[in-house]
This record gives C-alpha cells, structure tokens and sequence, in this order.
C-alpha cells in the first residue's frame, strides 16, 4: 500500500465541481487486485447533511482529488462513502473508489472546455498555454467534441 496526502477535494455535482475545504487528508492506494483506493478526509461539520444524503444514494459518487501537491492535476474517483464519523468541530469522511482513468487526460479536458467557450485560433493557443499553467479544476465528466 502507498499513502499521500490529499491537497484538495472536489464533488462532481451534474458536471460541475463544488469544492470541498478540508482540514486534513489521506489518500491510499490499496494495491490490490480491484485496484481500489481509500480516501479519508476531515471536513467541517456543516456537511455532514450533504454527504449523508449522498451516502444514502445506491449511485457513486464522482469525486476529485489533488494529491501530494497543488500543482498536480487532479485523480477522478468514482466513489462510495464508507462511513462518516462525527468529532467535536469536524467530520471524518472515509470514501471507497476506483480511479476513473487510469491516464491523466487534463489537457485533453481542457481543450475542449475551452474550444465549447468559443477560444479558437491564437486565442485558444494563448488560453491553452495560460490555463495549463494555472491548472484550473475542470470536472473529468467533461465530454470530449474532439
């Protein structure tokens, strides 16, 4: 098993991302053979409702996470909520997911969110070579027109 820390959290909601502030967070790679990972992550308390909601779903939940540092593109995990445990200002939240891809498609992502915003030509080049190096979240549900 290998552990990191998690930088960042993301819930993918109808395409779109709702960042999670998180206090503390692991992430480990199980090695086994489904090739599953555990992420546990201490959020604030005001959550708790949400994701005991998305606990009960029988769907996954779509996740992303930074891992290790900031600069590193985010890992999408398809995810169920193991358990959430209640501590006196925080939460506990222990995910069990599978990543999404197994290679790391950011570029691709955001090309085509900015090519569907209408860049193109040196616009696009510009923005492409701006966006790259500020990596802004992009959900990886983003569907590919290329």
């Amino acid at each position: 098993m290998k552990t990191f820390k998690v930088i960042s959290l993301q819930v993918v909601e109808n395409d779109e991302l709702r960042e999670i502030d998180i206090t503390d967070g692991l992430i480990i790679n199980r090695e086994d053979a489904d090739r599953t990972w555990l992420i546990e992550v201490c959020i604030q308390k005001n959550l708790y409702d949400f994701f005991r909601d998305e606990q009960q779903k029988a769907e996954e939940l779509e996740i992303q996470v930074v891992i290790s540092h900031p600069d590193n593109d985010p890992a999408a995990f398809m995810t169920h909520i193991r358990c959430i445990k209640q501590m006196d200002e925080h939460i506990s939240i222990l995910f069990d997911g599978k990543l999404k891809k197994h290679r790391n498609e950011y570029a691709e992502l955001l090309l085509d969110d900015l090519v569907q915003k209408g860049f193109s030509g040196e616009s696009l080049v510009n923005e492409f070579r701006d966006k790259m190096k500020s990596k802004p979240r992009i959900p990886a549900t983003a569907k590919s027109s290329i």
